[in-house]
């Protein structure tokens, strides 16, 4: 069993930056894929990014791509989201979620979520 929680969310104005924080709890963290999804309202969840258990590959949605890095600290059980450059269309609700089996790019490929940190970006 993994629990997962994020934070670091909140409000910040457009070209702000903002990093998000996952602490996991359980001793074979660093042996899954983690990844970042958002959802924002009246939308499906969205694939953000995604970091071996390593670190060693990673891969981005098109849309974060250059402004927006993954990064894991497995002596911490932390992974962490740079976000830069954040623009309005960002906003939305942030889950960080790990995948027992690899490293997947679409929700129903991770086991465990957390519960979510809002991110707000003002125009």
């Amino acid at each position: 069993q993994v629990q997962l929680v994020e934070s670091g969310g909140g409000l910040v104005q457009a070209g702000g930056s903002l990093r998000l924080s996952c602490a996991a709890s359980g001793r074979t963290f660093s042996s899954y894929g983690m990844g970042w999804f958002r959802q924002a309202p009246g939308k499906e969840r969205e694939f953000i990014a995604a970091i071996s258990w390593s670190g060693g590959n990673i891969y981005y949605a098109d849309s974060v791509k250059g402004r927006f890095t993954i990064s894991r600290n497995n002596a911490k059980n932390t992974v962490y989201l740079q976000m830069n450059s954040l623009k309005p269309e960002d906003t939305a609700v942030y889950y960080c979620a790990a995948d027992t089996g690899g490293l997947g790019s679409v929700p129903y490929e991770y086991d465990y979520w957390g519960q979510g940190t809002q991110v707000t970006v003002s125009s």
